[in-house]
């Protein structure tokens, strides 16, 4: 478990609701971790180990996340950028916060770091890459400073050290009508989608004019919605698969070698499911989220009181099922009046595939082994002993994702005056 404060602000001294931080994600290889806040703000930071070195450039350790004291990695401030800016739609009628509400890492090229971060609407790719500052050199410096021609004096440029800089290399916007949900880069290097509540649209990071839009929900009569998009995701080595998840708690997978649009996919639902119906269960089948996990063999879906593991090669049922809120079942009625019952929690999949983390209540999040035999159940709290962090550490070995609200099927609604 990673439990590491950042700044030197006291214990007592207020939270500011702009620097409370709404997206995280770390990269490939765990040296990187890049956080967004409600202000906007894009933070990344970068693995230290202390009392040692980085493992050289191109050795076998090179993509080892790194150590630290005590076992428990260790995260520096690398960059700090403005990502959106809080805008005002004119034709709409429509604010739209500067939020950042999904991190996504690309392939890094070079020493080059990329990501994509988004708001509501807007999709921004970032460079992230040190720039060597220089400066000019003195005119009292010698001969070899600078070069004298009779009267004329050339100064020369010399290497003053170096910073992180973060540039903007385009921005994809005016594609979403409703609030993105997704993002999700492709393995080829070249694409991503995002996604919202009713539309998947594919991009070439290359052209931010155009996009193909390759599933549209949206019915004539927005009183016919059923259901919609709660997450979208690319297969993590096969750039022409991908799938999406929706508040119907099923999940599609469709080829785009057998057909551009969405039009022929595989369904995933668990039909076999034998609990009572009842006026909640369509609410608690809902997906809030889902993830391939990373040999891209199995699938891994949240909904309100589960967490389901899927096989690609099976479709009517899920290969496990962990109950997360199997106490809460007996407490519907007081859930839904309470508004708790639309809570949505994300999940997170460990590199081997052998652990799954998701978020609860009460500020604790769980970490599953693949098999459900194990619960590690663990408090996320700026008081926590370091005894119970590393406890946490030796049971655990992943980290949670904490849950966060979505909108579904209501909102959607309400945002169709605005389409």
């Amino acid at each position: 478990m990673l439990r590491q404060c950042f700044g030197d602000r006291p214990d007592d001294a207020p939270i500011e609701p702009a620097d409370v931080i709404s997206a995280l994600s770390f990269d490939g290889t765990g040296e990187y971790l890049a956080t967004g806040d409600k202000g906007g703000r894009v933070v990344v930071f970068k693995g230290a180990a202390p009392g040692s070195e980085w493992a050289p450039e191109g050795s076998a350790d090179q993509r080892r996340p790194p150590p630290s004291r005590g076992g428990l990695p260790e995260y520096r401030f690398h960059a700090e950028f403005q990502s959106h800016e809080a805008e005002f739609d004119y034709l709409k009628s429509l604010e739209i916060e500067e939020k950042i509400n999904h991190i996504s890492w690309c392939n890094p090229v070079g020493d080059n770091l990329f990501l994509l971060s988004a708001n509501d609407k807007t999709v921004k790719l970032w460079k992230v890459h040190e720039r060597q500052l220089r400066t000019t050199a003195s005119r009292a410096s010698t001969s070899r400073g600078s070069i004298r021609d009779g009267d004329v004096h050339v100064p020369r440029l010399v290497r003053n050290g170096s910073m992180i800089m973060a540039t903007p290399r385009r921005v994809y916007s005016n594609a979403h009508a409703y609030h993105i949900n997704s993002v999700s880069p492709n393995s080829d290097g070249e694409s991503f989608l995002s996604a919202d509540d009713l539309r998947i649209h594919w991009w070439n990071f290359e052209h931010n004019d155009r996009c193909f839009n390759i599933l549209d929900m949206k019915p004539n009569n927005m009183e016919e919605l059923t259901e919609v998009i709660t997450s979208a995701k690319f297969h993590p080595s096969h750039c022409h698969t991908m799938m999406f998840s929706s508040s119907r708690g099923t999940l599609k997978l469709f080829d785009t070698r057998q057909s551009a649009l969405c039009s022929n996919c595989k369904v995933y639902e668990d039909t076999e499911d034998n609990a009572p119906r009842s006026f909640f269960s369509e609410i608690i089948a809902s997906i809030s989220d889902a993830k391939f996990t990373w040999d891209g063999r199995y699938m891994v879906s949240r909904d309100y009181l589960t967490l389901k593991v899927w096989d690609l090669a099976m479709e009517n049922r899920p290969v496990k099922t962990i109950n997360v809120h199997e106490h809460l079942r007996p407490k519907l009625c007081d859930l839904y009046d309470s508004d708790c019952i639309f809570d949505k929690f994300e999940l997170a999949v460990s590199p081997d595939g052998n652990s799954y983390a998701t978020g609860s209540y009460s500020n604790v999040y769980h970490v599953y082994d693949r098999l459900g035999r194990s619960d590690t159940c663990i408090e996320l709290s700026k008081h926590a002993s370091e005894g119970s962090a590393a406890e946490s550490q030796r049971r655990a070995g992943a980290m949670g994702a904490v849950g966060r609200s979505m909108r579904g099927v209501g909102r959607a609604r309400r945002d169709d005056g605005h389409d």
